[in-house]
């Protein structure tokens, strides 16, 4: 359960070691994490918690992280999640497509793990 003040945060990945890696630098930055598996069970994490920013990786089962996006913009209870798009996909047209789709921030794999709780931070402190 967080605490007062703690921001929380959904994590969607569906390598487990991946996931497991984001989760454990969150938490030592401070977040309350909520993981997921694939797409829909973020989405649904997203619409049930009500996360202050999520952290979804592009390549999913199910839904893909573009697909999570839409669907949180599409949704007037949260449409104002800050989203960050973690992924391997480094492509100067895969950025742009993530930001198309609603992302907030982009961060590529491998990442640095300080960078990474400094972006969530970062998207935390402008959520409305």
């Amino acid at each position: 359960m967080p605490v007062p003040n703690q921001i929380v945060v959904l994590v969607a990945d569906d390598d487990p070691d991946i996931l497991d890696l984001v989760c454990f630098r969150l938490e030592r930055a401070g977040c309350a994490v909520i993981p997921a598996r694939n797409g829909t069970e973020a989405l649904e994490v997203a619409r049930n918690k009500r996360p202050d920013v999520a952290v979804l990786d592009w390549m999913m089962p199910e839904l893909t992280g573009p697909e999570v996006i839409e669907a949180i913009r599409a949704d007037p209870d949260i449409s104002h999640m800050p989203v960050m798009l973690l992924t391997a996909r480094v492509q100067e047209s895969d950025v742009v497509k993530g930001f198309e789709s609603g992302a907030d921030d982009y961060l590529t794999k491998p990442f640095s793990p300080q960078e990474l709780s400094h972006r969530v931070q970062a998207l935390a402190a402008r959520r409305p």
